[in-house]
């Protein structure tokens, strides 16, 4: 990680901030346990995590605590206090962890937390990897860190040469990805749904940000995340990084310089750590709101490692797909979807002409060229636009200067921009009859249906419902979202520059898309 942090930060490693505070301690008689990473006095303890669930131990037992994180800032915030409470493990599961700002931050959290003991795992995705091995391998170096690469067949330990020939000679490998995504703590809270470890994921990016959405789920289906990652850990797929990346090099497990970047306040604003540190006030107003729902029913559905690894390159499906389907066959009056790839084959197009045919409203918002960081995907989807509108859905493109993101874009980052970053869609959201909510990683596409692993959490509430789709409205509401018909979509808005290169895109086959 050395060279993205001398990138990004333009400080030394400040080792005599370490020996002050330890000879104030002294001077004071104050252990230097009571002091945080940064030097700072800690005027008591934090609860931990045990701790702060002891009032819901019986409901955990039957029933599951669900939290829908809407905003960036509390979908960050929670992911941080967790690590910084928890107790025995952190297992963390993503298609992209980036080694941004974002990133480094989530790192350092990771990495306090093994420093005090905790076990950390960290798996992910090959292809998306930014970090080189020695990087790795010096993260994995503590005795409480492992890393592990999904599928490494053209990153991760592998030369020109080697990408070369996977790319030519592996076409199938190559592209079974891990796009799972998630961040488990102690086995009993986690934290799933469309957000990697970025900065745009976060409404931290200076040039394009993310609409998306998370769930929190306490105890109950928690226990089958946990699983599910476990399965995924220990397939052979999987692999320990110092099995791919070999090095001379013996390293060392100062962490320091990681330290002192999240310490620094151009990198992690104070008021930002403060909101951190209040998170269990601000979720006691939570579940005094009433927004924390105990329910029975919640499911976890999740790929297994390896998805349609046979001889049928994209015949089969995966148990998200399946399950996915089984759902939208049983609605009776109304379908909405958000999904940042819409890729419909025959199959989709037929299923939603069924439920349009039986009277289900069904309405659908993806990203339009203007807001989408994709052109292959974009290229798949311009192709069979007017087949979906044949099909008697209402169909909606989202703006990239969409107001929404006022709402849910990180406070820090408001009016600190000469332009706004551009705004994108990355949810991926049904809900199905104002009484059932799926919230996960499914794009509308052939890659999540047929080649990616992917994940569901099909939540059964007509609370949660009502919000969630209430939101979704909003958002193709016409300050968020064009109307597209047989006569109109805003493919104009972009420079014809970025037209040509979609229609360049249409030599690739739409059912790898």
């Amino acid at each position: 990680m050395s060279k993205t942090i001398a990138k990004q930060v333009k400080i030394t490693v400040l080792l005599c901030l370490f020996i002050a505070t330890t000879c104030l301690a002294q001077e004071l008689r104050i252990p230097v346990s009571q002091f945080d990473h940064c030097g700072k006095l800690v005027k008591q303890p934090p609860a931990n995590l045990a701790q702060h669930l002891m009032p819901f131990s019986k409901k955990m037992l039957t029933h599951t605590g669900v939290y829908v994180l809407e905003e960036d800032t509390e979908s960050l915030l929670t992911r941080a206090w967790l690590s910084e409470n928890a107790e025995q493990t952190i297992d963390v599961q993503y298609f992209i962890f980036s080694t941004d700002n974002i990133g480094l931050i989530a790192i350092d959290y990771l990495m306090k937390a093994a420093e005090r003991g905790v076990k950390v795992r960290v798996l992910v995705d090959d292809i998306m990897v930014e970090a080189n091995g020695d990087e790795l391998l010096k993260l994995a170096a503590h005795p409480n860190f492992e890393i592990k690469i999904y599928n490494p067949t053209a990153n991760i330990g592998k030369n020109i040469v080697d990408k070369l020939i996977s790319i030519t000679t592996n076409f199938h490998g190559l592209n079974q990805r891990m796009h799972n995504k998630t961040f488990t703590v102690d086995g009993k809270v986690a934290i799933t749904g469309g957000r990697n470890l970025a900065d745009e994921y976060f409404g931290y990016d200076h040039q394009y940000n993310f609409r998306d959405r998370d769930v929190m789920l306490i105890g109950g289906v928690s226990t089958e995340i946990q699983r599910s990652f476990d399965q995924f850990w220990h397939h052979e797929l999987s692999v320990p990084i110092n099995k791919l990346v070999s090095s001379k090099q013996k390293f060392s497990t100062d962490y320091s310089a990681l330290h002192q970047y999240a310490c620094n306040p151009d990198n992690f604003v104070p008021e930002v750590r403060a909101a951190i540190a209040d998170l269990p006030n601000v979720y006691k107003q939570v579940q005094q709101a009433g927004d924390l729902h105990w329910l029975a029913g919640v499911e976890y559905i999740s790929d297994v490692p390896g998805k349609n690894a046979g001889d049928d390159f994209l015949g089969g499906s995966g148990l998200s797909t399946q399950r996915l389907i089984r759902l939208l066959k049983q609605a009776k009056t109304s379908v909405t979807i958000q999904t940042p790839y819409l890729i419909t084959t025959s199959v989709g197009k037929n299923l939603l002409k069924a439920l349009v045919a039986r009277g289900v409203e069904v309405k659908i918002l993806t990203n339009s060229l203007a807001s989408n960081d994709n052109l292959e995907a974009f290229s798949g989807y311009q192709r069979d636009r007017d087949d979906l509108l044949d099909t008697g859905i209402a169909l909606y493109e989202f703006k990239p200067d969409a107001q929404i993101r006022k709402k849910i874009m990180a406070d820090v980052m408001q009016g600190k921009l000469a332009t706004m970053p551009i705004f994108g869609l990355h949810a991926k959201t049904l809900v199905i009859d104002d009484n059932i909510s799926v919230i996960g990683t499914f794009n509308f596409d052939p890659r999540s249906a047929n080649l990616n692993t992917e994940s569901i959490t099909i939540i059964p509430s007509i609370e949660i419902a009502k919000k969630v789709k209430q939101g979704m409205l909003e958002e193709m509401a016409p300050e968020n979202a064009w109307r597209i018909t047989k006569d109109f979509n805003p493919d104009h808005t972009v420079s014809r520059t970025k037209r040509l290169r979609v229609k360049l895109r249409r030599i690739v086959p739409k059912n790898i898309l």
